[in-house]
């Protein structure tokens, strides 16, 4: 039997997290009582409000909203508790039957809900605009005011139950395919099987031999299981093809951007903005196969460390820990004090484990609860980045339930970034902070360069991706994964150019990305969010501690109001055909502060 390579010792071993404030395990009778009692509450609701909607007043309107809150909480706790089990181990019969129970659970309560937000499209204009004019709505408002953005692409009860219920073996279900196969998958190297998380941790070792045997470990165990993956994405592209076709909306993209409260004009602006700088990319990389001291930098040079005369740190847990709490916690006391807590009471997840899913990310549960944090720790510098990125996901969810409660918590996609990139930023400052040495200040530029080259141009041509998927699965059928393997090239090729020479087994790449699977359209919504906060971030060297109440407003704002109207509130103008060049002017600096720094080690 091939055993698992050992891991270095980090001190995130037994770093887990406790869930006992939803239940004592996968046996506790609770979970069963409170998944009927979920049931009876939906139904006492339907019976109190089914054709009423129109003639509701406004304190009739909130006291069902209020209603509604106390269910989807119940049914929150569930979920999350299910799903947060499921990820740490995706091989378990008992979490991963508990995740299918679950989710044929809130199929079967989002159809007895249905009638309901069914029911307020229908209403008339003039009733529509006389109950959202009452003040005494209060912090609904906003959110049945936005649910009328969807009156164009909505079908009758009976078609939107069938939707939701065929969701359940169909998209839901591929879905969670994907993730227990993704996750199960195993890459030999060496004579050893390793996890996802450990063979894309070695494509950022020093040794190129390393990150070349790792590039191919990862290629030929996806081509392994390339029809497996190839006909869920084709089943994945072909579902969503047919809702939209449905609801009629215009565009594979359409659905997300109303999700987003996005206009299709704003997200093509940024989508032009971030295709038209793709010169930047070619920059760093050109420097990057200067220093390394390369011929030609293939697909697997990419996330090569720059460490002249250095060498990476490595991060206990407890270095990483102390690191971003220091770095919140002196932007902003109060946020500094809510990151103590993940750490204190056991909000996240950071040890290796054989069945655990890959990646990172930070579930905000329900407002009875709190949010958690999900990643796979190893040491490195860009997991200590990681880390402050999914606590600024975590103080986020914390703030915004606590001042909206479950209704107004979940932000958009589009800003939903923002924090977790902006206490990326406070990280990254505390750390050059800390270091003179200048080849070890260079290595810390070019790792935020390509951290926010993933986060900005490596998402949008995902997008460019995903648009390409989409379209030719539309006009073509069914597609080969050799099909999908060109398209993918294709758009990746675009944004390296001819500073970064992809092979043709990179074409297979596309095929373990979750984001793909789980949200379509998702991607571009990194690259929003990272410009957002690199404007974000000039405002606040700007102004300082008076930046701080402002923000915390911002977070805690949640999904109250439009993100135009959450952001003015900080000075920033989404509107301003300009913004997204302001980001990427801050990206270009970087990048000039990285060949700066270059020239004066070579030359040296």
């Amino acid at each position: 039997m091939v055993e698992t390579a050992a891991e270095p010792v980090t001190g995130a071993e037994n770093v887990t997290w406790d869930l006992s404030i939803f239940y004592a395990g996968g046996d506790d009778p609770a979970i069963s009582a409170d998944m009927e009692r979920v049931m009876a509450m939906a139904d006492a609701f339907a019976a109190a409000y089914r054709g009423k909607v129109a003639s509701m007043t406004a304190a009739e309107m909130v006291a069902a909203m209020q209603e509604m809150e106390a269910i989807y909480d119940l049914s929150g706790r569930v979920s999350a508790f299910a799903f947060l089990n499921f990820s740490t181990d995706t091989a378990d019969p008992v979490w991963s039957a508990l995740a299918q129970r679950v989710t044929e659970h809130g199929a079967a309560l989002q159809q007895k809900l249905l009638f309901f937000e069914l029911e307020w499209r229908a209403v008339d204009e003039a009733g529509a605009e006389k109950l959202l004019a009452d003040p005494a709505l209060g912090k609904y408002r906003h959110y049945l005011e936005a649910e009328r953005r969807y009156i164009p692409y909505t079908l009758s009860e009976i078609e939107e139950q069938l939707l939701v219920e065929k969701s359940v073996t169909g998209s839901s279900a591929w879905s969670r395919f994907f993730t227990k196969l993704t996750s199960a998958l195993r890459f030999e190297y060496d004579g050893a099987q390793l996890t996802q998380s450990q063979i894309l941790a070695k494509l950022h070792d020093p040794d190129r031999e390393t990150r070349r045997k790792a590039a191919d470990s990862l290629t030929a165990t996806l081509r392994s299981r390339s029809m497996e993956l190839t006909y869920i994405f084709n089943v994945i592209v072909a579902d969503k093809a047919s809702d939209d076709r449905r609801r009629g909306y215009p565009s594979w993209i359409a659905a997300r951007n109303l999700s987003n409260k996005a206009s299709d004009e704003t997200v093509e602006a940024l989508i032009q903005a971030v295709t038209s700088r793709y010169e930047l990319v070619a920059r760093h990389y050109n420097i990057k196969r200067r220093l390394l001291k390369l011929d030609e930098l293939y697909d697997y040079d990419r996330y090569a460390p720059i460490n002249i005369g250095v060498e990476e740190r490595d991060y206990a847990w407890d270095d990483a820990r102390g690191l971003v709490q220091n770095a919140y916690a002196a932007f902003s006391p109060r946020l500094g004090a809510i990151v103590r807590r993940f750490f204190d009471e056991n909000w996240i997840h950071a040890a290796l484990l054989p069945n655990k899913r890959g990646g990172a990310f930070c579930s905000s549960t329900v407002p009875s609860a709190h949010p958690y944090v999900f990643m796979n720790y190893t040491g490195k510098t860009r997991d200590v980045m990681t880390l402050a990125h999914e606590l600024g996901h975590g103080v986020h969810g914390y703030l915004a339930a606590q001042a909206q409660g479950i209704i107004g918590m979940y932000t958009p996609l589009t800003t939903a970034e923002m924090a977790s990139t902006f206490g990326e930023m406070l990280v990254f400052d505390e750390v050059m902070a800390r270091e003179t040495h200048p080849a070890a200040r260079l290595a810390l530029v070019a790792g935020k360069i390509e951290d926010s080259f993933a986060t900005i141009f490596r998402q949008v041509s995902m997008n460019r991706f995903e648009d390409a998927l989409h379209t030719a699965r539309r006009s073509e059928g069914e597609l080969s994964t050799e099909r999908i393997s060109a398209l993918w090239l294709q758009t990746q090729r675009a944004m390296f150019g001819d500073s970064v020479t992809l092979r043709e087994d990179y074409g297979l790449w596309w095929s373990y990305i979750p984001h793909f699977i789980s949200t379509p359209g998702y991607v571009y919504a990194y690259a929003f969010g990272e410009l957002l906060v690199l404007a974000l971030f000039n405002l606040y060297r700007r102004e300082g501690a008076a930046f701080e109440p402002k923000y915390l407003e911002v977070l805690a704002a949640g999904d109250s109001d439009y993100p135009e109207n959450i952001l003015a509130k900080v000075g920033v103008d989404l509107r301003d055909p300009g913004f997204w060049q302001e980001g990427l002017a801050a990206l270009e600096m970087l990048v000039s502060q990285e060949e700066l720094l270059a020239s004066e080690i070579e030359g040296a």
